[in-house]
């Protein structure tokens, strides 16, 4: 084995811990969670589990910080020349597939019980304020764009956090499930009636026809 097969195999017990460890989180709770636990869902000894991790936590950690990734290059910037209805349904559409498709770490993030543990609920906070944050600047960015409304960005990113929240809560903790595209419109429809202002959209600026080049005057022939 050749050292570029040995790094791939090295990358690939480790993705087979996490993902381990997310499906025993899920299913025991992150403070009942034995690193036990974690390596007999992986099938590999515990020694292996501490190659690649010291503790549970820092699996925890790993976890929520690639899914924090996954939502920041979800959202695309906004293009206002383009069509902008169809920009940001293709935003939502991906926050929407990233929680989603994760519906097991998804679901430790919205059902955590603060107070257990001071660090663990830390984490939880801050990928919450990083969440709100990335939000944030996006509403920023649509205000200097014309197609959010006026008004405090940090309170339309705590509205709009808190309506998925909910959503997703009911999606995977209750098993009430809707169809993607459905919440996608949904959610459109909901933001658009709330601080959306596409309608007012900035056109782009037309550019200046370029202006005639000036002829080059003749020289008259010096008299003798």
């Amino acid at each position: 084995m050749d050292k570029a097969e040995r790094r791939m195999d090295k990358a690939e017990r480790r993705l087979e811990l996490l993902r381990a460890a997310r499906d025993v989180f899920a299913t025991k709770g992150y403070h009942a969670a034995k690193v036990d636990d974690i390596v007999a869902r992986a099938s590999v000894a515990k020694g292996t589990f501490y190659l690649y991790f010291p503790d549970k936590r820092s699996v925890f950690v790993e976890l929520v910080d690639g899914l924090f990734s996954r939502l920041g290059s979800a959202i695309l910037k906004v293009d206002v020349r383009a069509d902008i209805e169809a920009q940001i349904k293709h935003n939502i559409r991906g926050i929407v597939a990233v929680l989603l498709d994760d519906p097991a770490l998804t679901q430790l993030l919205l059902s955590f019980a603060p107070g257990l543990d001071p660090a663990f609920a830390a984490k939880i906070r801050s990928f919450y304020d990083g969440v709100k944050t990335l939000l944030r600047l996006s509403l920023d960015e649509g205000q200097r764009l014309g197609i959010v409304a006026e008004g405090d960005t940090s309170i339309f990113a705590t509205f709009t956090i808190g309506a998925l929240k909910e959503i997703f809560t009911e999606s995977t903790d209750r098993g009430q499930a809707w169809p993607r595209e459905q919440l996608v419109d949904q959610l459109f429809g909901l933001l658009q009636r709330g601080y959306l202002r596409i309608d007012h959209a900035l056109e782009a600026p037309a550019e200046a026809p370029p202006k005639p080049a000036k002829r080059p005057r003749k020289r008259r022939p010096a008299s003798a």
